[in-house]
């Protein structure tokens, strides 16, 4: 592995580990809590996507006519990674991207899915992101959560938007929430089935091929720039801040509902 893979690993290691055990997952027990959870956490999930397709359009070519674009290792490797995530399969063998699941799996729960449709909605009918935000009462948290994202996006640069994408995201569940998912699904399984599913499959697929394949391409970005390699690492500690916070914003409404009026 890049001598400054491992030097990014070790210098952001303390904000993973405030990922990894915050307080959010013990205080999920009941289903109302991770519903509440799952409303705050789509937003994360929908802008992983928005940050993979960024790439996708950097590194490789989505316009006509069609020219060869950049590194032909990147292209493979982000092309992979998009198949993955925006073509996969769900528990019956329908063919769905992750975003899609993790509906589907809100739906199950009893989550509201509303905020996070209407948001789309407005994206599409033209709506700026802050008229968006407004419409479906976005909470302020995920508000911050992807406009740090987006901030990544716009700049163009893609040794950041890798960074961000391979350090900064989805792999950061701890055992124990799955332990807790599987003792909720062994009670309600009609509540929680897809969502075990979801995070099983994110395991199989994300957790190990796909951070492969990341890390590959960061590398690959990056090089041999000192600079750009300093960049991706403040990019990739923002990132993950932003996720303690949007955690902290998770753990506060879970607490605040488990309170009696």
């Amino acid at each position: 592995m890049h001598p400054n893979i491992l030097k990014i690993k070790e210098n952001i290691e303390p904000l993973r580990k405030q990922i990894i055990n915050h307080k959010v997952y013990n205080a999920i027990s009941e289903i109302e809590d991770l519903q509440i959870f799952m409303e705050h956490h789509i937003y994360a999930v929908w802008d992983f996507m928005s940050l993979l397709k960024s790439l996708q359009i950097n590194l490789t070519c989505t316009t006509l006519p069609w020219f060869p674009v950049g590194d032909g290792v990147t292209r493979q490797l982000i092309n992979e990674i998009v198949a993955g995530e925006e073509s996969d399969i769900d528990a019956t063998g329908n063919v769905k991207s992750h975003f899609e699941l993790y509906l589907d799996a809100m739906e199950q729960c009893g989550a509201n899915v509303n905020p996070i449709n209407n948001f789309l909605i407005s994206l599409k009918n033209g709506r700026d992101f802050d008229m968006a935000y407004e419409l479906a009462k976005v909470p302020q948290a995920a508000k911050d959560f992807m406009n740090a994202t987006f901030e990544t996006i716009n700049s163009s640069k893609t040794h950041l938007q890798a960074a961000s994408f391979t350090f900064g995201r989805e792999d950061l569940i701890p055992n124990m929430f799955f332990s807790m998912v599987n003792d909720l699904n062994s009670t309600q399984p009609d509540k929680v089935s897809i969502f075990k599913y979801y995070l099983e499959r994110h395991i199989e697929v994300d957790g190990d091929h796909h951070s492969h394949l990341a890390l590959a391409m960061t590398e690959k970005l990056c090089e041999k720039d000192d600079y750009f390699w300093a960049e991706a690492e403040e990019t990739t500690k923002r990132a993950l801040q932003n996720r303690i916070d949007l955690w902290d914003a998770a753990y506060a409404e879970i607490i605040k509902n488990k309170v009696p009026a």
